[in-house]
């Protein structure tokens, strides 16, 4: 027998009794030559394990950590026809010249199944703020969630918002005015409900610090009078409700409640109310970019001062944005705050005299998703002014980075 025919005589003796064919010791023996000759060959052309790969530094599980991060850039060259304009947002073009809005640090991760960290890092002109720093939990029941740290309240539509998604280069100076320069903010406790109901409609509430001179500026302020029991505490409601009217058209609409001690006076404190509505037009039974949307927010403050006398004012925006191509938008805005009503002075603003009125219109190009260029100009006349202030902004921004997509 030949070697080379090995592997059909190694069948014939798997499945025939050696007995049967009489085998002798010597083909016995070529056939075990050749069997260990086969196995020789096969091991031969197989090719060689791939080597494993070595371990990553660190491990992978450092990689697995890190969180999304994204960093957004803002800045405007600004023209203004006075030196000393009333631009009281804390980012907002305020001088002459060229402007650094901010340039915000956003870090976002789920923690574990049971809690998400978000963190906005802001960085400015002035130096270094934490603008908010907060857990939300992720499963607890009857829809509800709880937010920790330091976070803008939910008060109305833009005070929970940061520059990088108005439609204005400023902020309406409505927010300016009661909340500060950086928006209602502070370290606090935020629980929400989202109702079981056919349309949209979700309850939060929230408890914070009272302080911050730019973010309690209708509460405590910069004079911090202490924490001495639950009532001095900033108490936020609002109440939202979405409904979609059809596929084209949606509508959203709040009713937000603020109440808090004021540095007037111990047991002094201030009240504010406000509504909000949004309506947009997106139409999604058709190709378009086309994108209409109307929003406005209306505040009622009152505020509890010396000798039992109260202080009152009025304050609202609306504004109209029309996106007219995939790259292109542009946006008219009108604010209104009413002269401060009370038998004293107003400590907060005591040259606001009388009523205020400023128009905004603006021209936006976005390059990308990632980039964004604006035109602005506004007209600002504040009755106890001579004549009205007039200002042109161009506003540029850039994102790096993962950033989540952006509320409703």
């Amino acid at each position: 027998m030949q070697p080379g025919r090995c592997v059909g005589a190694i069948v014939l003796v798997a499945t025939v009794p050696v007995a049967a064919q009489e085998v002798s010791p010597e083909e016995l023996k070529a056939i075990e030559k050749a069997t260990a000759a086969d196995a020789t060959a096969a091991t031969k052309a197989a090719p060689p394990p791939a080597p494993a790969p070595p371990p990553a530094a660190g491990g992978g599980a450092f990689f697995t950590m890190l969180p999304d991060i994204s960093v957004i850039l803002d800045t405007a060259l600004a023209a203004y026809t006075v030196q000393d304009p009333l631009q009281q947002g804390g980012h907002d073009p305020a001088k002459n010249g060229f402007n650094l809005q901010q340039l915000e640090l956003a870090l976002a991760k789920t923690v574990d199944p049971y809690f998400r960290f978000d963190a906005n890092l802001v960085f400015g002109a002035d130096g270094f703020e934490l603008e908010e720093a907060y857990a939300t939990t992720l499963a607890l029941p009857a829809n509800l969630q709880l937010r920790a740290g330091q976070f803008l309240t939910r008060f109305g539509r833009i005070n929970a918002t940061h520059p990088h998604t108005w439609d204005f280069v400023d902020q309406p100076f409505a927010l300016s005015r009661i909340f500060g320069g950086d928006g209602n903010r502070g370290l606090g406790l935020e629980a929400s409900w989202l109702a079981p109901l056919p349309w949209f409609v979700e309850l939060d509430v929230s408890a914070n610090q009272a302080d911050g001179e730019g973010t309690m500026r209708s509460f405590y302020g910069a004079n911090d009078l202490g924490v001495h029991g639950p009532q001095d505490f900033l108490y936020t409601g609002a109440l939202k409700q979405f409904f979609a009217l059809s596929d084209d058209w949606s509508v959203y609409f709040g009713l937000s409640y603020a109440n808090g001690p004021n540095s007037t006076a111990k047991g002094n404190r201030t009240d504010v109310f406000g509504a909000d509505l949004y309506l947009k037009f997106r139409p999604i039974t058709y190709g378009s970019y086309t994108i209409v949307s109307l929003q406005s927010e209306v505040f009622v403050r009152r505020r509890q001062v010396l000798d039992d006398n109260t202080l009152s004012d009025v304050d609202m925006y609306a504004y109209l944005f029309w996106r007219f191509d995939r790259r292109w938008g542009t946006a008219a805005r009108y604010e209104y705050g009413s002269r401060t009503f009370g038998d004293v002075a107003d400590d907060l603003d005591p040259y606001w005299t009388g009523a205020r009125h400023r128009v905004s219109a603006n021209l936006t190009f976005w390059p990308t998703e990632f980039s964004r260029l604006r035109l602005q100009g506004s007209v600002d006349a504040p009755s106890w002014l001579d004549k009205p202030t007039l200002a042109a902004m161009l506003a540029f921004e850039v994102v790096v980075g993962t950033h989540g997509a952006h509320k409703f």
